[in-house]
């Protein structure tokens, strides 16, 4: 079914995913991608056997019924290309930029009669909704028409000009891939396995649809690496903002900076910076915090076991308090909570966590310490509580970890604790973790 999908296109060139046939979803999905190659058009794709019928209509759905929009039948194309959005290289079949302008469910209200030419439906997206009919004309050629309903001349769908799951326009979904380039793009950044300056800003790109959400407006300082992870390695915090991709924020005559979007994180990485470190508060609430970090860890000897407990036993304690928490690998030793938060100071957000750190240690003197003190962890798990003063850091989500072994630091659900170590997460087991169920969906993003 996608012999002629595949037969389109290199895979060695388009990022485009490969055409394979997948098991159909619960609900049947569709989505509208934006798309400008040789000439600007939107494609309609809606699921149906295991493949996504799509559809070119050159000047897009309108919500008026008379108005009978050309709907040309193209290749079918696979379910992950509900998902795709980016630069087709130019020369490639389609090349150009798409944007995922719409997404969701649809229902067909008929037989799908693609021989024949009908298919009546129901939509259920974000800016489309509502009963439309696909009709055949001849060959190809078929004609979509918004019928009436409560939805009918609802909207001037025209005014969406921006992705529905980046908020970028065509112009920066393009910048990402021509205004950014890279400098040294083989240079070997990690010697076990090896990994080049390249394929860290490709991780980057594909992540940032997760990262993005949980690291905008936040300020930032980040690890750079100019030489290979063997080489010198320094923290910055302080703006250069020499390609004018960040935010600036003025604190005590010192200039810090902040993530806006994918172009910053991205020339973050040009500019050699690898592992990215988050405030734990708005850049537009500085003294206010919205995030609590407990950084659990564990003396050099402690077993997998043992740091395990250690996560079990803190989020009990912050379930009896109602605080609802979630857990992510650091990439290192240890795991990290994060408990989402609103209406408190600095100074609440350290009197919060030390004093749960500090319950922890009472409670259980012989497995935890409060105290930062080298020589009071011997056996023990420091319950690290200081992300949580104004001015620290924690590691992002999703940030490559700059230290032997390139490891992520991943976000993952509870049941997995006790199958994750805390650097178990490879940047190509990251990768593939993105097709599954996002393990923060509900985390709260302002």
């Amino acid at each position: 079914m996608l012999k002629d999908y595949n037969k389109k296109r290199n895979f060695n060139k388009t990022k485009e995913p490969i055409g394979k046939v997948s098991k159909k979803h619960k609900r049947l999905i569709f989505c509208i991608q934006h798309h400008i190659a040789r000439k600007d058009h939107y494609d309609l794709r809606l699921e149906w056997n295991g493949v996504l019928l799509s559809f070119a209509v050159p000047k897009g759905l309108s919500y008026n019924p008379q108005d009978k929009r050309l709907a040309v039948k193209v290749e079918d194309h696979p379910l992950s290309y509900k998902d795709f959005e980016g630069i087709i290289p130019k020369g490639e079949y389609g090349g150009g930029t798409v944007m995922l302008w719409d997404y969701g469910y649809w229902k067909p209200l008929s037989k799908v009669d693609l021989k024949n030419g009908l298919i009546k439906f129901k939509v259920m997206g974000k800016r489309i909704k509502g009963l439309w009919t696909l009709v055949k004309m001849n060959d190809d050629n078929w004609l979509i028409i918004k019928d009436k309903d409560e939805y009918h001349l609802y909207d001037n769908i025209n005014k969406f000009n921006t992705s529905i799951k980046t908020g970028r326009t065509m112009k920066e979904i393009a910048d990402i891939s021509t205004n950014i380039t890279l400098t040294n793009p083989k240079k070997i950044i990690f010697n076990n396995p090896k990994i080049t300056k390249e394929e860290i800003f490709n991780y980057y790109k594909l992540v940032l649809c997760r990262m993005l959400p949980l690291i905008k407006d936040r300020l930032i300082s980040t690890v750079r690496c100019p030489n290979g992870i063997t080489e010198d390695i320094f923290y910055k915090k302080h703006m250069e903002n020499i390609d004018g991709y960040l935010g600036c924020k003025k604190i005590n005559n010192e200039k810090y900076y902040y993530i806006k979007d994918e172009l910053g994180v991205l020339s973050e990485v040009k500019m050699n910076s690898y592992e990215f470190h988050i405030w734990g508060s708005k850049v537009n609430e500085i003294n206010h915090p919205d995030i609590l970090v407990f950084d659990l860890d564990p003396d050099e000897h402690l077993s997998i076991k043992k740091v395990r407990e250690g996560v079990k036993d803190l989020k009990k304690i912050l379930d009896s308090y109602n605080l609802k928490s979630y857990l992510k690998t650091s990439g290192g030793k240890g795991y990290h909570i994060v408990v989402p938060i609103k209406g408190i100071t600095w100074k609440e957000a350290r009197k919060i966590t030390k004093n749960i750190a500090e319950l922890m240690s009472v409670k259980w003197p012989e497995k935890y310490t409060s105290n930062i003190k080298k020589s009071s962890r011997k056996g023990k798990i420091f319950i690290d509580w200081q992300r949580n003063i104004k001015g620290a850091t924690s590691v992002a989500p999703y940030s490559l970890r700059l230290k032997n072994k390139p490891r992520v630091s991943m976000p993952i659900k509870w049941s997995e604790l006790d199958k994750v170590k805390p650097d178990d997460i490879t940047i190509d087991e990251a990768i593939k973790r993105l097709k599954r169920k996002n393990p923060w969906e509900d985390f709260p993003i302002k």
